[in-house]
């Protein structure tokens, strides 16, 4: 009873003390992210990610083996509205950064957060995670969007007494699975959570069930992909753990601290929900956060994984941080001179501000491999276009190309028509399932981290991959192949199938 009375005396003083949205503060620097991707949209060139979604969206699917089909029919939509260029598909991701913005914005004023807490919740949506994931067309931005308008419906759900927003979160959940299964870890988390740190009566509320099944219902038909198709995404969780499962495990925590700007109002956040009574009701997210790591370290994910709850515990720090400069003038101006700073280094980290010719050993590109992997694709398709061009007449009416990785796959099928390239065939993830080349196709131009598998009979090395401003990515390095297999392609296409 005690519990009771204190958690409604808690949410009491909340309510009362509800704060106007931001809007002119958040607006402009919502408004601000947008026209910053958007200006910067056609520097560098394609991240691979890109080139594989624009392949993808050739071949519409209720999913994919290695993720839902949302992203890459985002690609296909920016393609229609404004053409095949870089700057169409990138469009869309940079305005769902900007209402990514509002929402970390309106994460803070549920939680009882001003016009300055709501300004610094905004202005943590520049950091190196969640620009470098607007800029380059990627599942994690929407991603992002989908966990803070699940975290802000349920901080309303429980900090507000207002059961109706359960409903919301598991109609958002459920759009989330169709962009990536990582909701589900989200939702894992918080129920576990819940049950650990309270308040554990919401399980009886059919309001939180009837979510959960919105939730079940909205993502039906991707879930039903995968179960008919044998869980490849399972399998490529697997391949992921196998590959980079140890680099990932050293790296989860150091990118915490580095992936969002200004740990100490994450910190502050986590310290907050913990021992601040008036977030008593929402206690379960700070549990939820070392769960999700736990999690994360277990499986061997990704190490952004946890990032976008990170995030809007960052939103939430952002008030006890509001609290503590509050008629402190030396305050305000160390917390100012702290956003400005991070916000420039999340820029620098993450977007092309730094000229293609000096990028070479540069810090950003040592530290954001994103950056790296947007250079030089237009020369490797001249590079493999010079091997080919070399080719008999006899054999070019008989070659394909062929791929170690998407990235390569997806360059060769973006500029190869315009060389007069043949059709380009891949075994890496869902380029796999699209199928072999045809069995007349006795002349192959792979392009090869390593050596070719047996079956592609005598292969010669003709070129090595490289590009003019010298900016290592996985690209640099590869060999250029000419292959001539002595066996069909029924017996060749098993063995060079694979996921990372």
């Amino acid at each position: 009873m005690v519990d009771a009375l204190s958690d409604i005396t808690a949410t009491q003083r909340i309510q009362s003390a509800r704060r106007p949205f931001a809007a002119w503060p958040v607006g402009l620097t919502a408004a601000s992210a947008v026209i910053l991707l958007l200006y910067l949209s056609g520097d560098y060139g394609y991240h691979r990610d890109e080139l594989y979604f624009r392949m993808l969206s050739e071949h519409p699917a209720w999913g994919y083996a290695d993720q839902p089909p949302f992203t890459p029919m985002l690609v296909r939509f920016g393609i229609e509205m404004f053409g095949d260029s870089l700057w169409a598909i990138r469009v869309v991701p940079a305005v769902l950064l900007g209402l990514t913005v509002v929402v970390a914005a309106l994460i803070a004023r549920e939680a009882g957060g001003g016009r300055v807490a709501q300004s610094i919740a905004a202005a943590g949506i520049f950091s190196t995670f969640p620009l470098t994931a607007a800029h380059v067309t990627s599942t994690a931005g929407t991603d992002l969007l989908i966990w803070l308008l699940v975290l802000l419906l349920v901080i309303r759900a429980l900090l507000w007494e207002r059961p109706r927003a359960w409903l919301g979160a598991g109609v958002v959940a459920g759009l989330g699975l169709w962009n990536k299964h990582l909701v589900v870890l989200l939702l894992i988390c918080l129920a576990v959570a819940l049950l650990v740190a309270g308040p554990r009566e919401v399980f009886r509320s059919r309001h939180l069930w009837v979510g959960a099944g919105l939730a079940v219902l909205i993502g039906l038909p991707n879930l039903v992909y995968q179960v008919l198709n044998g869980f490849p995404q399972l399998e490529m969780a697997a391949a992921i753990a196998r590959e980079k499962g140890a680099d990932s495990r050293l790296m989860l925590l150091p990118l915490q601290f580095a992936l969002v700007i200004l740990p100490p109002v994450w910190i502050a956040g986590l310290v907050t929900l913990v021992r601040d009574p008036r977030w008593r009701r929402i206690r379960a997210i700070a549990v939820a956060y070392p769960l999700m790591l736990a999690l994360v370290l277990v499986s061997a994910g990704q190490p952004y994984y946890p990032v976008p709850l990170l995030v809007g515990i960052f939103a939430l720090g952002a008030v006890p941080v509001e609290r503590w400069i509050t008629g402190r003038r030396a305050r305000q101006a160390l917390v100012a001179a702290g956003v400005v700073l991070s916000v420039a280094a999340g820029v620098v980290t993450s977007l092309p501000v730094i000229p293609e010719d000096e990028l070479a050993g540069s810090l950003p590109a040592e530290l954001n491999s994103t950056i790296g992997d947007q250079v030089g694709w237009l020369q490797y398709v001249w590079q493999v276009g010079l091997v080919y061009a070399d080719l008999s007449p006899a054999d070019k009416r008989r070659a394909v190309l062929f791929t170690g990785n998407y990235g390569e796959a997806g360059a060769l099928a973006r500029f190869g028509p315009s060389l007069g390239l043949p059709d380009v065939y891949s075994g890496h993830n869902e380029l796999h399932r699209f199928g072999p080349p045809p069995e007349s196709a006795r002349v192959v131009i792979a392009v090869l981290q390593d050596t070719p598998v047996a079956e592609f009979g005598r292969c010669t090395a003709e070129r090595s991959l490289h590009n003019t401003p010298g900016v290592a990515n996985e690209e640099v390095g590869a060999r250029v192949w000419v292959c001539r297999p002595s066996v069909p392609w029924t017996v060749i296409w098993p063995r060079v199938g694979h996921y990372s």
